[in-house]
């Protein structure tokens, strides 16, 4: 079993993010513009604050890669981080003098991880803790995954992702066969038809205007996945449980579903189990007359694109503040401003495709993996020639 794994570190103000992939086979090829095109799409996104005016994310890949070509040895990449120009003395490694400005926070923000980050590690300045609880460190998370994503290229996966509500206006329902993802990519909010994309900016508009912030719910889609990936036999191994352990990774995600799981509860049984038919024209030799399960049955893969649905909450950090408290004199205050989004759901699909990337290449190696491209390649071959024993008669 070919074990992938990778770490990320880094402060939202500090030099730079690093990551450090592992368990990428030899023999993909790889460059810096395709990783640099992925976290281009992160940065997008209506109702976005300042910071993505400053930074223009690129990885440089700094081991692993050769003329192009993975070498199956750790892939480090470095995401440099442009507004450290304007922090060089605050987020300076070295101790500096009383005179410099160290950018104190003792304001808690509600709804943030600043209160009890502050009290788990006895910080008095807040700044210890959002500095890496910021959502700058998904940056990371998308380079790391874009290495991902190619490997599943290579095996005819795909991810996409939509905004499928933002507040309370909900988009209207379309298949996710019948999407048309150039349309998605082509708005700023991530929309699936014209209606919802004037709909969604308008609720934007007036949560700017209201100086509150407004999330939603965003779709990740993979398309090509085989049946089998994860497994029943644990519940750690269980691939909707790996996947939503994923999701709610996410800055400021409080609820993930899996196919219409939340839906299913008020509809009998008999019209939420995924019917299966004989189909010889399926590689699987069969397939569901639905989806309703999201593609992932008994916690393995069933061959059916894997859907999930992932809510995201309002933004912490408002332009009006809430009343909180100091941490450190347990004064009455305003919470702290610090320059944010007003609405994080278009910029979030992106790091959803990535979570999702990560855990299916996590599950494809574990079932596939080789120390080589083409090692991978003939296991998967096989595996997938194998399904023609069943389903004969």
């Amino acid at each position: 079993m070919t074990t992938f794994r990778y770490l990320t570190a880094g402060e939202s103000h500090g030099p730079g993010l690093t990551v450090i992939v592992e368990g990428i086979p030899a023999g993909l090829e790889l460059t810096e513009e395709y990783i640099e095109k992925q976290m281009a799409r992160r940065q997008k996104g209506y109702g976005s604050g300042g910071r993505m005016k400053i930074e223009k994310d690129r990885a440089d890949i700094r081991s692993g890669v050769r003329h192009g070509i993975t070498l199956g040895s750790p892939i480090a990449l470095w995401i440099e981080n442009l507004d450290f120009a304007n922090w060089t003395e605050a987020m300076s490694i070295a101790p500096v003098g009383e005179e410099v400005d160290k950018k104190v926070h003792t304001k808690v923000v509600p709804g943030h991880a600043d209160f009890p980050g502050a009290l788990k590690y006895v910080q008095h300045d807040l700044r210890n803790v959002l500095e890496r609880a910021s959502a700058r460190e998904t940056a990371a998370r998308v380079a790391a995954a874009s290495l991902a994503r190619r490997l599943l290229e290579e095996f005819g996966i795909s991810i996409h992702s939509r905004t499928v509500a933002t507040g309370a206006e909900e988009g209207r329902t379309i298949a996710i066969e019948d999407v048309d993802w150039d349309v998605v990519e082509a708005s700023d909010v991530r929309a699936s038809d014209p209606d919802a994309d004037a709909r969604f900016k308008a609720a934007i508009d007036r949560a700017k205007e209201d100086r509150t912030t407004v999330g939603g719910v965003f779709e990740v889609v993979a398309f090509g996945a085989p049946v089998g990936l994860g497994s029943h036999v644990q519940w750690d191994r269980k691939l909707d449980a790996r996947l939503a352990r994923a999701m709610m990774s996410i800055n400021a995600v409080k609820g993930v579903e899996i196919g219409t799981g939340f839906a299913n509860t008020r509809r009998p049984g008999r019209e939420v189990q995924d019917v299966i038919v004989p189909d010889p024209s399926d590689p699987r030799r069969f397939r569901q007359t639905s989806n309703h399960a999201g593609g992932i049955e008994g916690g393995m893969s069933n061959g059916q694109p894997i859907i999930t649905n992932v809510a995201i909450k309002p933004i912490a950090t408002m332009t009006k503040p809430l009343p909180s408290v100091d941490i450190n004199t347990g004064e009455v205050v305003e919470a702290a401003y610090n320059r944010s989004d007003i609405c994080q759901v278009a910029r979030a699909c992106p790091i959803g495709e990535a979570m999702m990337a990560l855990v299916l290449v996590e599950a494809m190696l574990e079932k596939f993996g080789g120390d080589s491209l083409g090692e991978m390649s003939r296991n998967y071959t096989g595996y997938i020639e194998s399904h023609q024993e069943f389903g004969r008669g």
